[in-house]
């Protein structure tokens, strides 16, 4: 059940306990709950300050879209494959595999040597008219090419995972899973940045209680340009996860060759 914090013009639903919120997200949430397009705000139990909107919230707005409420990693989300594996099909010691999984695929600030050839993702096509779509994008990252290509299939930093999991309850307790969170990497946060810096420049958002708070309203070329690369950069990182998935499951395959999976679970949430 969620708590109903006083907003200037929708409540804000709180998942959270009011009082544990920082002071700065509270700040935001209420900025946020008195914009004039605003819909409905939920806070989520992991709120807490961020660039211009909170982390951990969900922002209805009307015939408007705030680049910094979406997040500068755009389609950030998770995937999940059920294995055919048990507890006990795993070795004693994981180093092995860990090492293998590390191998497999960059972190942090990493990207690979080479891109990562679209056939060892099954399922996933339209490559080519993917890539091909680049060329619309924001002027700003037409030189961002080469690093985009070569950081498909890779984890990043942060709060992003790749883990080996053990389910829980049910008939398949002890089935193992692979899981991972990711998102569109560097060029997803080079779309976001670029994208915030033009809605800040816009008349409509010049009394905004916070510049970060700027939208784009429907009907305007600023707003069809938004979604055009939010929409790439969504495709992007599900493509990210999809070449991860493939190559923790080839690295899982190498120690136990045995190993089928189920199909992919995945859903982003910027």
């Amino acid at each position: 059940m969620y708590t109903a914090v006083e907003g200037s013009r929708v409540p804000i639903r709180m998942w959270a306990d009011p009082t544990s919120v920082e002071d700065q997200a509270m700040r935001q949430l209420h900025n946020v709950a008195n914009l004039p397009w605003v819909h409905g705000v939920a806070v989520m139990p992991d709120v807490h300050y961020g660039k211009g909107a909170t982390v951990g919230s969900v922002i209805a707005m009307r015939d408007a879209v705030s680049p910094a409420a979406v997040g500068v990693d755009i389609g950030c989300g998770m995937s999940a494959v059920r294995t055919s594996l048990t507890a006990a099909d795993l070795p004693d010691d994981l180093l092995k595999l860990r090492r293998r999984i590390e191998s497999a695929v960059p972190v942090g600030f990493g990207l690979h040597k080479t891109p990562v050839n679209p056939a060892k993702v099954h399922g996933v096509g339209g490559w080519d008219a993917f890539w091909k779509s680049f060329g619309d994008l924001h002027p700003g990252v037409q030189d961002l090419h080469d690093r985009a290509s070569r950081q498909i299939g890779s984890l990043g930093g942060g709060n992003h995972f790749i883990e080996v999991c053990l389910e829980q309850g049910g008939d398949d307790e002890g089935r193992v899973w692979l899981m991972l969170h990711s998102g569109s990497r560097n060029i997803g946060k080079e779309l976001a940045e670029r994208h915030m810096a033009v809605a800040r420049k816009l008349p409509h958002n010049a009394d905004l209680p916070d510049p970060d708070l700027a939208v784009f309203v429907a009907g305007t070329p600023e707003m069809q340009a938004y979604r055009r690369d939010l929409f790439w950069a969504q495709d992007y990182a599900a493509r990210n996860r999809a070449t991860m998935v493939a190559l923790v499951k080839q690295a899982l395959k190498d120690v136990v060759p045995r190993t089928t999976f189920d199909d992919a679970i995945s859903c982003h949430h910027n």
